[in-house]
């Protein structure tokens, strides 16, 4: 029986994010997790001598969160400048897993269109040793530029 060798597996802390805003690449170091969901939106379908209801995708939905350390203005700027002017921002999410121990080498996923739902722009915690926040986004676009290579099974 093969199996998944443990030092093929991603760690968690080998990772990096990017944001591009405003035509401006910047690396989002204060990010300390980030996860990105896509859902597909289904109908149901019933046909004739089929008793069973069955499903067609008709289309999908990208929504992700982050939570950064309480390092920059950045999240809460484009909050800001929404309220004050009403033009609201998109950017680009590219997100890369790179273990130097593994042999699948690394993936990069880039998520387009990205807008933030909401956020705190302002935050003060008697109770915390750090400040951390927590955005929620949603996503339009999505592309593999980099893929994982076969991990080699133990056998």
């Amino acid at each position: 029986m093969s199996y998944l060798l443990a030092s093929d597996i991603i760690s968690g802390i080998e990772g990096t994010v990017w944001a591009t805003i405003d035509g401006q690449v910047v690396e989002c170091a204060e990010i300390r997790n980030l996860t990105a969901t896509m859902d597909k939106n289904k109908t149901e379908v019933k046909t004739l001598g089929n008793r069973a209801t069955q499903h067609k995708a008709t289309g999908w939905s990208g929504s992700g969160s982050f939570t950064f350390y309480y390092v920059t203005t950045r999240w809460a700027k484009m909050l800001i400048d929404y309220a004050k002017t009403g033009k609201d921002l998109y950017f680009d999410i590219v997100v890369k897993n790179e273990d130097p121990t593994s042999t699948v080498g690394s993936q990069k996923i880039k998520l387009g269109q990205c807008n933030i739902d909401g956020g705190d722009i302002a935050k003060v915690d008697v109770d915390a040793d750090l400040l951390d926040t927590s955005v929620n986004f949603t996503f339009s676009q999505v592309d593999v530029l980099e893929q994982f290579k076969p991990y080699n099974a133990a056998q």
